[in-house]
């Protein structure tokens, strides 16, 4: 796992949940997570990293057809649209850097979060299926909504995770894996 430090004078760096600093520059396009010097492992999450990361294909087709971003920016659901979610439920548990204006690290966005990378991936599925919940609530169809929710009762989010990293093999070096 890689262990990325500040590099000294970079003022480029970026205040981690857990207070420790590091340089933007550390921060690589193949990297999850990294341990950190304050004894935890922390997620790594960049806008260049598929949505599929975390969820299959198929949801993540669904999902771009049935939201509406209000960005010109990023006009199609994407992974900064999954991590906003994250972000909006654990404000003082994730970080979020923008580096546009930096070339040289091949991002545009960057999130470290407090979690390490499996705990991250348990929580955006959770919240993706709350969100899937709440849209199925807005359908005005109770038998929709009963029927997802007694999918849902059936549903494991730590055995899908575990399913899902193992079926991409998530400890490849393939970063997009």
């Amino acid at each position: 796992m890689s262990q990325p430090r500040v590099p000294g004078g970079d003022e480029n760096t970026l205040e981690l949940p857990c207070g420790e600093t590091i340089g933007v520059g550390e921060l690589d396009l193949g990297m999850r997570e990294f341990a950190c010097d304050c004894g935890e492992t922390h997620a790594v999450v960049m806008d260049v990293h598929p949505p599929e990361r975390f969820l299959p294909d198929f949801l993540v087709e669904v999902l771009r057809e049935a939201i509406e971003t209000t960005s010109e920016e990023m006009p199609e659901f994407d992974t900064p649209h999954l991590l906003g979610v994250v972000l909006e439920e654990f404000p003082d548990r994730v970080v979020a850097h923008d580096a546009t204006e930096n070339a040289d690290v091949g991002y545009a966005m960057v999130w470290v979060t407090a979690f390490n990378s499996r705990r991250l991936h348990e929580i955006v599925v959770e919240l993706v299926v709350e969100l899937m919940e709440h849209a199925v609530s807005h359908a005005d169809d109770d038998e929709a909504l009963s029927a997802f929710e007694a999918e849902m009762v059936e549903f494991d989010v730590s055995e899908f995770v575990d399913q899902y990293r193992a079926e991409r093999d998530l400890e490849a070096e393939d970063p997009y894996a």
